[in-house]
Formats: structure tokens, C-alpha cells, sequence
């Protein structure tokens, strides 16, 4: 493991977070794949307004070549959720850039940009795997049509991009009639090497929160001859002028730590996860957060991911 990047990648410690549960899902020529499930607290109010509280799936991070599902990092988070009543599931993906060299600066991103799309599809096509796995065993007791996806970094990449081919009807291995009720995306965007993405159909409520100083992800896009990334803020701009609803924290010249916020904007979530997802509400939010109080961590680029040594 590359010094820098266990460093660098939002201070995360990878130690085992030892789940309630855990089951295989799926068997791939190279690895098993399992997922964890914590569930709501006892006692815990698992309704608001008597709506159920949707079951969040969490897509870790870490470049696409890095991470696990249970990083310890994360307990914090998803004890708060289990204590406010969700369940809340994590599961393997395969690490599509695992070994694979990229080149330094732009040009040797776009060199890599259709692997860095198979890994997003390889991402999605796992997480599409687990939700299918938990609809097929209903004695698990999660309900799959009552599912938030979020996502952090490269997991939010692979969270929106899912959420854009349910959109455009272009989601394989999924339960019939599937759909999100809602997706958080901690730094994230979509990432094309065949021509700027779009979505073809209004997605589910989602929350975007991203630093307007993100080298890692791109904050607007980084884009060129049909290759790149779009971030959050594109995806914003682009959501207002069709018309979808969605909320977008821009965190003022904030970097890529905004990937590890997840407890330190709880109350936002919180609000996003009653208001637009159990409530329904057609709710919009597009604002800049320049709050001194969150944390500071150490800043990280595309070359700092992928040629640190």
C-alpha cells in the first residue's frame, strides 16, 4: 500500500468494523464479494410522519484501488443512522484500478479514462448485485424498495452513476421496477470516456456536497474530447435547467476531505433523508457553506491518488 494514499485518503483507518451480519452475495472469477448489515437500534423510531425509514446502502471509497467495507472510519456514521432508526447495509466492489498504472497529470488521466469508466461500471454493476441479493432473500428483512444509496469519493462516483443508469433505463440486475428513493453523494460525479453523460429522465432526490477546491474530484468538470469527470456542481447546473429537484452543498474552498464528512453533516442528511425522500417534497437547495468549525484535512490530487510512491 502506497504510504501517501493510506495517508492521503481522508485519514481513514482500516481496521475491521465487525458487522452485525454478513453474507456472500456474489462469486466473481477473482474474489467473493459480502456485504454487512447493521441494523437499527433497538428502541429506535424507525418511522417519520409514518413513513418507513428507508435502508441506506453505503459505496466506500478510495480511488477505485482501495478500501474496504468496513473500515472503522465509518462506525460513527452508521451507529448514528442505527440509533435514528435506519438500517444500514455495506458491501465489496471489485477495484477496477487495482495495478493499473495512470500516468501523471491530465493527460495521462484521459490516457486512463476508459478504465476509470470500466471501474465505475464494475462498481455499479456490484452494487446492483447486492441490492439483488437482498431483494431475493426477504428473510433478511430489508426492504429493497425503500433504499438510499450513499456513497463517498470513488463510491460516490459509482452511487451517481448508478442513479443515472436507473434514470435513463439503462440499470442490468436490478429487482423489476427498481429505483432509488434517494441518493448522498460525498464528492462524487460521473465519469464518461464516450461522450458527456446525461440523464435522460428525472433521477431520484439527491444531495451533493462537494469542495469547491476538490482536486481529486473534480468540483464543476474535467473534460475533454468526450473524456472525463463531471462533478457535482455540473450536475446542479444541469438539474436546474431540466427542471429535477435536487440539493447541493458547495463547501468554500474546501478539498476532498469533504468525501469524509459523513457525521459532521448529519443534520443536513438528516433533513434531506425526511424532507425529500419519506416526505416527498419537491425541495431545493443550492447553497455555499463557508463553515470554519469543520474539520481540516490534509489536501489531495489525482497524482497524489494514483503516482504517489
Amino acid at each position: 500500500m502506497r504510504r501517501l494514499l493510506t495517508s492521503l485518503l481522508l485519514a481513514l483507518s482500516f481496521c475491521v468494523v465487525h458487522a452485525q451480519e454478513t453474507h456472500l452475495f456474489a462469486q466473481r472469477d477473482t474474489c467473493q464479494l459480502y456485504l454487512d448489515i447493521f441494523r437499527a437500534a433497538d428502541g429506535s423510531e424507525t418511522t417519520f410522519q409514518g413513513q418507513a425509514k428507508p435502508t441506506i446502502i453505503h459505496v466506500f471509497g478510495g480511488g477505485f484501488i482501495t478500501g474496504t467495507r468496513n473500515e472503522s472510519y465509518f462506525r460513527g456514521w452508521i451507529d448514528q443512522l442505527n440509533r435514528e432508526g435506519y438500517n444500514v447495509v455495506t458491501f465489496d466492489y471489485r477495484l477496477g484500478m487495482k495495478g493499473y498504472k495512470v500516468g501523471k497529470g491530465l493527460s495521462g488521466t484521459f490516457k486512463a479514462s476508459e478504465q476509470f469508466e470500466y471501474s465505475q461500471q464494475i462498481g455499479v454493476e456490484d452494487l446492483f448485485s447486492a441490492i439483488s441479493y437482498l431483494a431475493e432473500h426477504p428473510e433478511l428483512g430489508i426492504d429493497t424498495s425503500n433504499m438510499v444509496v450513499a456513497g463517498n469519493s470513488a463510491g460516490a462516483i459509482i452511487s451517481l452513476a448508478a442513479v443515472r443508469e436507473i434514470a435513463n433505463g439503462t440499470a442490468r440486475g436490478l429487482p423489476e421496477g427498481f429505483h432509488f428513493k434517494g441518493a448522498l453523494s460525498f464528492a462524487g460525479g460521473i465519469i464518461s470516456a464516450k461522450g458527456t453523460p446525461k440523464f435522460e429522465s428525472a433521477p431520484c432526490p439527491v444531495m451533493l456536497m462537494h469542495g469547491t477546491a476538490d482536486k481529486a474530484v473534480a468540483y464543476n468538470k474535467l473534460a475533454g474530447f468526450g473524456r472525463g469527470i463531471w462533478g457535482s456542481s455540473y450536475w446542479a447546473r444541469k438539474f436546474k435547467r431540466q427542471g429535477y429537484p435536487y440539493c447541493i452543498y458547495r463547501f468554500k474552498d474546501r478539498t476532498h476531505e469533504v468525501a469524509s464528512y459523513h457525521l459532521e453533516l448529519w443534520d443536513l442528511e438528516k433533513q434531506f433523508l425526511q424532507e425529500n425522500v419519506m416526505l416527498g417534497h419537491t425541495r431545493v437547495v443550492d447553497t455555499v457553506v463557508d463553515d470554519p468549525t469543520l474539520p481540516k484535512r490534509l489536501s489531495i490530487s489525482m497524482d497524489d491518488i494514483y503516482n504517489a510512491k
